[in-house]
């Protein structure tokens, strides 16, 4: 027997939580918003719908949970055609936000976040018990903000708001519609670091809309780039989508910088990284001029191979410990940032090289420019050759 909520194919297989197959809307003056859309998106997997205005990505989304009607084809969610289900009830089982969130202004921001929960009949200690759960879930301390109102908090903590009512029932949809386009670019960065975040606890699977690619490629597992009409033109990862736009339309709307786009979608490896001198806090200032032989700089560790900071040759001029001369290294990331990360804290810092440290942040390697850029290219042509990144070979100047 299959486990709950899990439903399979004929062949075994485990079916999509949401199948679009062959779905049109078409209004009566004959305008084509969707054409013939046929989509499936993986359990626990986020997917952005991208394109232009009016090219029906927005639609699309609506349909799922029929706020707009389709005008042919089936939706399954679940495995359950839901093209002609009660719509009240499929829509409380879907979460949905949007871009304005639309929170009632009299009603405090727990009451906000338990009016789905309230609607199917939960008590109301436990719609209590779960808004406080939520608020603390998407960042907002419970015993701060649950009594509060929507009009004392900021666009940012609204649209927080907003995500823990789309998830009070626990649905295992989420659709979202713009839902981070109406703040300013410093929140809305913030807020969409919280929400991988979120969705790295949560596992929903989720239907995104927006009308940046910058915010398609950071979110997304997989882009479905839409153009007018409603016409899928590629629908992959979002390295192929910036690595290998399969039609002009898609390579105009990812725009001529995908290169530096791919950066944020191409992470630190191992690989990528050199190896510079190494001394402890604890050596000796000359014998850490010697360890760095020809080189004018070692990095410093601490005793358990934390990063300590970087010291100069002409540093290690007298007696004592590196620990006395070392200097600060505000300059790093972790392994599995993303190069676009590492490329803005080397231009935070105006360094020449930076730092690469492991989830326990112990020191591996540095990142440096011509590393970088190596990183980059390596990526670009696994993708074209379909090979793993450790795989190709990089021809440079030197070696002509």
């Amino acid at each position: 027997m299959n486990g709950p909520g899990r439903h399979h194919a004929d062949d075994g297989t485990e079916q999509p939580m949401i199948r679009l197959d062959g779905v049109s809307k078409r209004y009566p003056d004959g305008t084509v918003a969707v054409h013939e859309l046929t989509l499936d998106v993986q359990r626990g997997e986020l997917v952005v719908l991208v394109g232009p205005s009016g090219c029906g990505k927005t639609t699309t989304m609506k349909m799922v949970n029929r706020l707009v009607e389709p005008s042919g084809g089936r939706i399954f969610v679940d495995g359950t055609d839901v093209t002609h289900a009660d719509h009240v009830r499929l829509r409380r089982g879907i979460g949905y936000v949007i871009q304005n969130v639309g929170l009632f202004p009299h009603r405090s921001i727990a009451e906000n976040v338990a009016v789905v929960p309230e609607l199917s009949g939960w008590p109301k200690a436990r719609r209590r018990e779960r808004a406080r759960e939520l608020l603390a879930l998407v960042g907002l301390d419970p015993d701060t903000y649950a009594r509060r109102y929507p009009h004392e908090l900021s666009g940012g903590q609204r649209q927080r708001v907003g995500v823990a009512r789309a998830l009070a029932a626990d649905p295992p949809v989420l659709l979202m519609d713009e839902p981070f386009s109406a703040v300013d670019p410093v929140v809305r960065s913030q807020l969409q670091d919280e929400f991988l975040r979120l969705q790295e606890d949560v596992r929903k699977t989720i239907l995104f809309v927006t009308h940046d690619i910058e915010e398609a490629v950071r979110l997304g597992d997989r882009i479905a780039v839409f153009a007018q009409g409603g016409r899928l033109e590629q629908f992959d990862t979002p390295a192929a989508v910036l690595g290998s736009p399969a039609t002009p339309f898609v390579s105009d709307f990812v725009g001529f910088d995908r290169g530096l786009k791919r950066l944020s979608v191409t992470p630190v490896t191992r690989a990528d990284l050199e190896y510079p001198p190494l001394v402890k806090v604890s050596d000796s200032l000359r014998s850490a001029a010697t360890a760095m032989n020809t080189s004018r700089w070692a990095v410093v560790q601490d005793e358990s191979g934390g990063l300590a900071g970087w010291i100069g040759r002409e540093m290690c001029d007298a007696d004592g410990v590196v620990g006395d001369q070392a200097r600060r290294m505000e300059a790093w990331v972790a392994l599995d940032d993303s190069l676009k990360v590492a490329f803005a804290e080397m231009l935070q810092w105006n360094a020449g090289w930076i730092a690469v440290l492991d989830h326990d942040d112990r020191y591996l390697g540095v990142l440096t420019p011509s590393t970088l850029h190596a990183a980059l290219r390596r990526s670009v042509e696994a993708e074209s050759r379909s090979i793993p990144p450790s795989e190709v070979d990089l021809v440079t100047v030197s070696d002509a």
